[in-house]
């Protein structure tokens, strides 16, 4: 799904939930429970005596049992027990989820009772603070997990789940990005289970293909693609950031897809971060980048202010002309349930890797997606999470369409259309992945400044020196 403007706009409402959520915050403890044996994880070290998030202890693992806690639950070792699990998703996403976990439910015997909000972002602090955290939370923002995680209060997934099985069946760079800071050091605070990749250009391939057009593999090629579309009388790009409050946000994803690409993933990182500033020659050369197409009025469909006044899922809409009056989308695999309900995948539409700038930096994919953390050590919750550790638990929402597993376990077979199964295997073939930037930075830059210091620079507002020192500000607040 996109960058979630609604989830982004939720932080601002904590202030109003606040007082009310409160009351529920302090009201009691539902999730604290008896303690109970855990069994030992198979090739797993076993942890120490450990509390769950409402300061009940829980009983290290028993070595003399046998098997992980998924092969026990598969067993029916956990029938009867209860997990819960609080979340963004709501409406369809839910449906989609509470069908994914149905199987193992019936299964195992375990009930997983799902709590979807759309103020997630807004109240989960409150719950943690307040003594009611639910057993597993699923954060689309990695940077609200990560603050968090700084408190101690989320169970560092190192001893529980079997690392050797997890560096088997995700990217290295899943892995290295569920690493955060724990109360006392570094913590595994939570494992990957959807994703959606934003590294995509979508195009009208039925069209494109009868133009004698050809998908560019490196950036020049691309380039030199939006100038001849140019020259046969067609702007090339379409683009619009318009998002109500959340204005703005679309073109963080250009800048942080080449920033990817034109340095070092660890500048990427020291740039989430806040130790690389926003004024550094990195990030002012990345937006240069960018300019170069955006503030080319023969490269940009309605020139460079109509894109600041074109909302984003209205964006797309020229490619689906006939004949197109523009021919390139950049925009993550949500934005194809904004297309025309009669196009049709993989033949009046497809997409294409947005190409490498400089080959030293391989062909990193900018991904966002849903990270769980446990809050509550038991063995049910142990065995629900090492099932999320699998391509088994996502398998039909894979199979319904709009979302990929980053899971080497899942079948590229699940996916309904060519078109995902190629983006599946993109990410799991990627040489760098890293999160969508602006959600893992502090909410008044990512969600703040950043997003107006963009607005204002391409509506020509501010310079892009004045509009980098603004959304520099952001971080010393």
């Amino acid at each position: 799904m996109k960058k979630a403007p609604a989830r982004k706009l939720s932080l601002a409402m904590v202030l109003c939930l606040s007082f009310t959520m409160m009351l529920s915050g302090c009201g009691g403890n539902n999730n604290a429970a008896a303690p109970t044996e855990a069994p030992a994880a198979k090739e797993a070290a076993t942890p120490a005596p450990s509390a769950d998030n409402n300061g009940t202890s829980t009983n290290a693992p028993d070595p003399a049992t046998a098997g992980s806690p998924l092969d026990l639950a598969m067993k029916g070792e956990y029938k009867g027990t209860k997990v819960t699990m609080f979340g963004p998703f709501v409406d369809a996403d839910q449906v989609k989820f509470e069908s994914s976990i149905k199987d193992f439910e019936e299964k195992t015997g375990i009930d997983i009772q799902y709590e979807g909000s759309k103020e997630f972002e807004a109240t989960i602090n409150i719950r943690v603070d307040g003594g009611n955290a639910p057993d597993i939370a699923d954060f689309p923002q990695p940077g609200l997990l990560a603050s968090i995680a700084k408190t101690g209060k989320v169970i560092d997934l190192t001893g529980v789940l079997d690392q050797a099985k997890l560096t088997a069946n995700y990217n290295k760079s899943w892995l290295d990005m569920s690493t955060m800071d724990g109360k006392d050091g570094k913590i595994m605070a939570g494992i990957w289970n959807r994703s959606n990749v934003k590294s995509l250009v979508w195009y009208p391939k039925k069209q494109f293909d009868e133009a004698g057009y050809t998908v560019p593999q490196t950036w020049d090629e691309m380039m030199a693609l939006t100038e001849q579309i140019a020259k046969d009388g067609d702007p090339a790009w379409a683009i619009g950031i318009e998002s109500g409050a959340a204005t703005g946000w679309a073109a963080t994803d250009w800048v942080e897809n080449i920033m990817l690409r034109t340095t070092t993933p660890e500048n990427y990182d020291k740039w989430v971060s806040g130790e690389l500033p926003f004024t550094s020659p990195e990030v002012k050369n990345a937006v240069e980048v960018m300019s170069k197409i955006w503030l080319n009025k023969d490269y940009v469909y309605g020139g460079a202010k109509s894109i600041v006044t074109t909302a984003f899922g209205d964006a797309p809409k020229p490619m689906f002309d006939n004949p197109p009056k523009a021919w390139f989308n950049l925009m993550g695999n949500f934005i194809t349930s904004f297309f025309p309900e009669t196009a049709k995948v993989d033949t009046d539409y497809d997409w294409f890797y947005l190409p490498p700038i400089d080959e030293q930096y391989g062909k990193p994919v900018l991904v966002a997606g849903d990270i769980y953390s446990m809050f509550n050590d038991r063995p049910e919750v142990r065995a629900v999470m090492e099932f999320f550790t699998t391509g088994e638990s996502i398998k039909s929402w894979v199979q319904s369409g709009g979302v990929i597993a980053p899971m080497n376990d899942a079948s590229l077979d699940w996916y309904q259309s060519e078109s995902d199964r190629r983006m599946a295997k993109l990410v799991q073939d990627a040489s760098t992945l890293r999160f969508d930037g602006s959600d893992l930075m502090p909410g008044k830059v990512g969600a703040g400044t950043f997003w107006k210091g963009m607005t204002d620079y391409v509506s020509g507002t501010a310079t892009l020196d004045q509009a980098l020192e603004q959304i520099q500000s952001g971080w010393k607040n």
